[in-house]
């Protein structure tokens, strides 16, 4: 088997994963899931009024309600700002609508525009909603509960630390809810208490539920539509399994129902998510359900909790709302850290993770952090790629005799392939060695591709010139196709394929993935091609030492004359050696045990 057949099958399983992953991206979005039926309003439902679906607890929206904005109902506004969050809650249900990040503009362009992490119009709808469900049917608020607020504006003040929202809610039988969101300085995570105070003749008896409404993301999310691939959808964590996708796809075919303790549900997306935290240890039902036809609903129903008559009761649990910082989401929750998706090679991608930043904390730029990890992972791979790239060299050097055998036995590819393999046993040369070192390396490409497109560090990121942004492709291609040009001048220095057809796929190769990497962003384009150029370096002097002849002298010379580490150890080599000879050589009988 040719040594460039194995490179060729490693190269075309990475083009075909990526494009792979591009496909499914475009038939999510040419053939969005479809939402089940919509069961019609229950008997002796009231017009106009939220209808509570038979079976189910939480209510939602009323069947008949539009797709649009309006089905969610409005109230008040209360407007809420902190030194991380715009927000706005509705005196509706008190639910939280809208939610702008402050320090992540939503562009460099709009720098002064925080990024809308939560919104309730437009064609993409993401709100946070929670409510109280009483036992019996009794007073309790809901998402549709109009709420009153004592100010229409909070802002958090200069050497305050920690602001508090108040609604407040209130029911002729004397049953009062306060809703209070408690937001602290430097925090994304939002705590809300649920406060019920019984002021009527008998026990309380309820739970709470919370819950994200999410419409499917319009634009693409693949490289060819100029976004990123990237899973955006439903999340949980229990127990069992720390992290599982629950797509919109999966909440059309089916509705979730599991009961969980410890667990943690979420809506994630490229770089954010909002995630409802319980309290440590609670009991919770999550669940999942359409509504409105193209609205998607990922909830959890807590534990009942009773209040006497005349006492209070609070209903506690955290809200995040922010960017995937796997810090902070370690320190949030158990396993809140893993929606920064690295997928099936995280225990390779974390570590280059924290080796990344702790490289940035150095220099102070991403984009060099980035070439100087390059660096640090060539180096470490410094042993298996001279050996790659040795190899190469050797086959390139025997190519005119390839070439030879091949105009000699003509179709007979049994005599040519004998003929191959005396060739590389008369001079030593290995056919795999150039692609066994690279399949090695593989899968730590694949780990930084991932920490790459995972890290939101790098959204906003600048480099360098013209380069304002590593988390979007190149606007003038440059760094593209400087890596298609190191990519060519990598094919010349590799030994030509012996097939014409394999030859002519493996030049056309710099031009697909020059291609490919125009709508890649800039910082994993970066990485590429430091890559090629420390990699055509290290091939080039390698390859001229192996047609001058000095490489196999060096080798030689090494094999005969061992270093003074190895002299040192030789003695101890040899009694090893002898020590295991001995332990491995048959024992000869003892004639004289036999004989008495």
């Amino acid at each position: 088997m040719e040594n460039q057949r194995l490179l060729l099958f490693a190269a075309l399983v990475f083009v075909l994963f990526l494009l792979w992953q591009n496909w499914l991206e475009f038939q999510a979005k040419k053939h969005p899931p479809l939402a089940p039926p919509v069961a019609t309003a229950p008997v002796g439902a009231v017009p106009g009024q939220p209808a509570v679906i038979p079976g189910q607890d939480v209510p939602t929206v009323a069947p008949t309600a539009s797709a649009g904005p309006q089905a969610l109902g409005g109230g008040q506004r209360v407007r809420v700002v902190t030194d991380l969050f715009e927000a706005e809650i509705d005196t509706v249900g008190g639910d939280l609508r809208q939610v702008g990040l402050r320090t992540y503009p939503d562009s460099i362009q709009h720098r002064d525009q925080p990024f809308q992490l939560l919104r309730d119009s437009g064609p993409e709808i993401f709100i946070a909603q929670s409510g109280l469900l009483e036992r019996n049917k009794g007073p309790a608020p809901t998402h549709y509960a109009q709420f009153t607020a004592a100010q229409s504006e909070y802002r958090l003040a200069d050497g305050q630390d920690t602001l508090e929202v108040r609604l407040n809610w209130a029911d002729p039988s004397g049953v009062k809810v306060s809703k209070i969101y408690t937001f602290r300085r430097g925090s994304f995570l939002v705590e809300l208490n649920q406060r019920v105070e019984n002021g009527s003749a008998g026990d309380w008896q309820g739970s709470q539920y919370r819950q994200f409404q999410r419409s499917p993301p319009k634009t693409s999310n693949s490289y060819f539509g100029g976004g990123v691939v990237t899973y955006t959808g439903g999340v949980i964590s229990t127990p069992e399994q720390r992290y599982e996708k629950i797509s919109f796809d999966n909440i059309a075919k089916k509705e979730l129902d599991q009961t969980v303790k410890g667990g943690w549900i979420a809506m994630i997306q490229h770089y954010f998510l909002g995630a409802w935290i319980p309290g440590a240890g609670e009991t919770d039902q999550f669940y999942t359900r359409v509504v409105g036809g193209n609205r998607y609903v990922l909830g959890m129903t807590g534990a009942e909790q009773t209040v006497p008559a005349g006492a209070t009761g609070d209903f506690r649990t955290g809200l995040y709302v922010g960017p995937k910082l796997a810090d902070v989401l370690d320190s949030v929750a158990p396993n809140l850290h893993l929606t920064v998706d690295y997928g099936v090679l995280t225990i390779i991608a974390e570590p280059l993770f924290w080796l990344l930043k702790a490289i940035h904390a150095i220099v102070g730029n991403w984009g060099w952090a980035i070439i100087f990890l390059t660096i640090l992972i060539k180096l470490a791979f410094y042993k298996l790629s001279e050996t790659s790239y040795r190899s190469m060299a050797n086959m390139r050097r025997l190519a005119p005799e390839l070439a030879r055998l091949k105009e000699m036995y003509g179709d007979d590819k049994q005599k040519m392939n004998e003929a191959m393999m005396g060739l590389y046993k008369k001079e030593k040369v290995n056919p795999l060695g150039g692609c066994l070192p690279i399949l090695v390396q593989i899968p730590v490409f694949i780990a930084l591709y991932w920490v790459l497109v995972e890290s939101v560090q790098l959204r906003q990121a600048p480099f360098m010139l013209w380069i304002q942004d590593m988390a979007i492709p190149d606007p003038y291609y440059v760094l593209p196709l400087i890596m298609g040009v190191t990519m060519f001048v990598q094919q010349k220095l590799s030994p030509a394929p012996p097939d014409p057809i394999q030859a002519k796929v493996m030049m056309a190769l710099p031009i697909v993935f020059t291609f490919m990497f125009l709508w890649f962003p800039a910082g994993l384009v970066l990485y590429w091609v430091v890559n090629n150029m420390l990699s055509i370096g290290q091939q080039w002097v390698i390859t001229k030492r192996v047609e001058s002849g000095a490489d196999a002298a060096a080798v030689a010379k090494t094999k005969e004359e061992p270093g003074w580490f190895g002299k040192l150890l030789d003695p101890y080599r040899q009694k090893l050696a002898a020590t295991i000879k001995k332990a491995l050589s048959p024992k000869k009988p003892d004639l004289n045990k036999r004989r008495k």
